[in-house]
């Protein structure tokens, strides 16, 4: 006795697109970047820090900006770092995880990663820094 299978699936093929906004990229790379040890803030040019002060909330995509292609992102960010750490080790780490972060949830791959670290802070300047913004 011979069976014939008749039961065939056809797999349609659907043009399938995933694609992400620059500031869900940037957002991203913000929230791992503040993660990493030594990294005290990211710091955005003038227009973004007045915006900041007239605005509610906290902006987590000052400071970065992401060149997003369909599979591939170059991100540049300004940084605060911590006074006493080394900065090519946070520099190192930062690249590390947020090109980690952004494999594993959006699947692109960091190709170039520029962090300018713009001003050196202890922990006791920050605190001072962040008391005179709420007073």
């Amino acid at each position: 006795m011979t069976t014939t299978n008749t039961n065939q699936t056809t797999k349609t093929n659907v043009d399938q697109h995933l694609t992400f906004d620059d500031s869900v990229i940037e957002k991203i790379a913000g929230i791992t970047a503040t993660r990493v040890p030594g990294i005290i803030s990211l710091d955005g040019n003038m227009f973004s820090e007045f915006a900041d002060k007239v605005s509610s909330g906290n902006n987590m995509t000052k400071g970065i900006d992401a060149d997003v292609g369909e599979k591939q992102v170059a991100i540049k960010m300004d940084a605060t770092i911590e006074y006493g750490k080394s900065a090519p080790e946070i520099f190192e780490a930062v690249c590390k995880e947020i090109d980690s972060a952004l494999d594993k949830m959006t699947g692109l791959k960091l190709v170039k990663f520029e962090l300018h670290v713009n001003d050196v802070k202890t922990r006791e300047e920050l605190k001072k820094d962040d008391d005179k913004q709420v007073n």
